[in-house]
């Protein structure tokens, strides 16, 4: 609780924060100097929401190394926190949009922003719909019971959502590591 308040107030007052980081991969510790923009709660956990402000070889892992989106943290991963005199500015027109960015993202796995196109032949279209609200319905066969879904969402997470349905989703477009 207490990285959180910590997090609370360097978000409040734009300073950076230096963070020694447990990666999920692993026991990896590393360290990160950060420009936390929000906290966000989902799937049980904490998380903070971050602009990695440090030279490109730190992203020399990522799926994007100029990606322009912030990266997530759980907090309960986060070893060691300080938070930085060194203050930080974003502009306005670049500021952080939390409900843009929680449209477009599963279960907190950061990555690029993709275009996905499914078919969905489930019992509830509903249900799609409220886990990925950015889903466009483009066509619907009343017939087959089948909708031809499309949306835009960042990384890999709807991986998961993907293969929690078995056999009601089949991939049409899109990247998805299944």
């Amino acid at each position: 609780m207490e990285n959180m308040w910590k997090v609370a107030e360097a978000i409040h007052s734009r300073n950076y924060i230096l963070v020694e980081y447990e990666k999920s991969t692993g026991n990896q510790v590393v360290q990160r100097k950060l420009k936390p923009v929000a906290i966000m709660f989902s799937e049980y956990y904490f998380y903070v929401t971050a602009f990695i402000d440090e030279k490109d070889e730190v992203r020399q892992d990522f799926d994007v190394m100029n990606d322009s989106f912030p990266t997530i943290y759980r907090i309960d991963r986060i070893r060691s926190l300080e938070i930085l005199r060194e203050h930080f500015s974003i502009p306005y027109k670049d500021r952080f949009e939390e409900g843009e960015f929680r449209k477009r993202i599963q279960f907190m796995y950061g990555g690029k922003l993709q275009k996905i196109r499914f078919e969905y032949r489930g019992g509830s279209l509903e249900a799609v719909l409220d886990r990925i609200p950015t889903a466009v319905i483009e066509s619907e066969n009343k017939e087959q019971g089948t909708y031809i879904i499309s949306a835009e969402v960042f990384g890999m997470g709807i991986n998961r959502w993907i293969r929690s349905q078995g056999d009601d989703v089949r991939i049409l477009d899109g990247r998805t590591g299944t």
